[in-house]
């Protein structure tokens, strides 16, 4: 196999994590590891076809992974305590240390962001840099009318819908968006709809929040709270990028992430106003 064949290639693995069976997707031979985190539902093959195919592989180390639940990492079914974040965030930690990564670069997909979010608060030694979109720190009156709008999957778009009725079945597809819903709702009844605002100022690495205006799921206040919070972060906004728009503008976003991880702060800071 050539050098290029070897560093292009995707390989699949299943890690003991935490007493269950991760399944996570690897590529690339650089020295900078970065872990993609996906949404609800989601997986590294069915949320982050662009970033596994087209992130520099000589750059970075890219690892997709399936949170517990999700994808290919099942069993168990996918349930929804009111620490899930926290639990996720501790598995995709713990899957990066048992791959045997010093340090890790976090992009954060929606609730991947908020996975990414607590796993930089919550081990700052571990995280070097973040990126995150379609994340929120916490849930409104608004946010609920939003979810409870998904809640039924036979009402989502085709194309939204045929990735993960193909991955799950329907059933389990169908079973499990209601149970999210019921999930993130759970949030309503804490002091401030809380998810993880009480986590954000904890935030030491370099952060760079993206968020799609036309996003119709998460509405653009979050972004503008998150980066409030998150000391020294950068909002980068995509005048018409919708919640998908690192699929949908998968070269842009690309370059834009590949910027912010490699970007050196030139006073020699983790986090550093530019």
């Amino acid at each position: 196999m050539s050098m290029s064949a070897a560093l292009s290639s995707v390989t699949s693995a299943k890690v003991a994590v935490n007493g269950v069976h991760l399944h996570c997707l690897r590529t690339g031979g650089g020295e900078h590891a970065v872990l993609l985190l996906p949404g609800m539902l989601g997986s590294g093959e069915t949320d982050f076809g662009p970033q596994i195919e087209n992130l520099n592989k000589k750059l970075f180390t890219v690892v997709a992974w399936d949170p517990r639940g999700y994808g290919h990492s099942r069993p168990p079914d996918r349930d929804f305590p009111v620490e899930f974040f926290e639990r996720d965030a501790k598995d995709a930690v713990d899957l990066m240390k048992m791959l045997k990564f010093k340090k890790v670069s976090l992009l954060g997909w929606s609730d991947g962001g908020i996975t990414a979010l607590i796993a930089a608060a919550r081990y700052p030694s571990y995280i070097n840099k973040m990126v995150i979109w379609g994340a929120n720190a916490y849930v409104t009156d608004q946010d609920e009318e939003i979810y409870q709008g998904i809640r039924d999957v036979s009402k989502w778009s085709e194309r939204t819908r045929k990735p993960l009725e193909a991955l799950y079945g329907f059933d389990y597809f169908a079973r499990t968006c209601e149970k999210w819903v019921d999930g993130i709702k759970q949030f309503k009844h804490l002091p401030d709809g809380n998810i993880c605002r009480h986590l954000l100022p904890l935030v030491r690495c370099p952060t760079l929040i993206v968020h799609g205006e036309k996003d119709p799921l998460v509405p653009s206040f979050h972004a503008d709270f998150i980066h409030k919070h998150v000391k020294g972060s950068r909002l980068h906004l995509m005048p018409e990028g919708k919640h998908n728009l690192h699929l949908r503008f998968a070269d842009e976003f690309n370059k834009l992430a590949e910027d912010f991880l490699q970007w050196r702060c030139p006073r020699g800071h983790g986090t550093c106003e530019s």
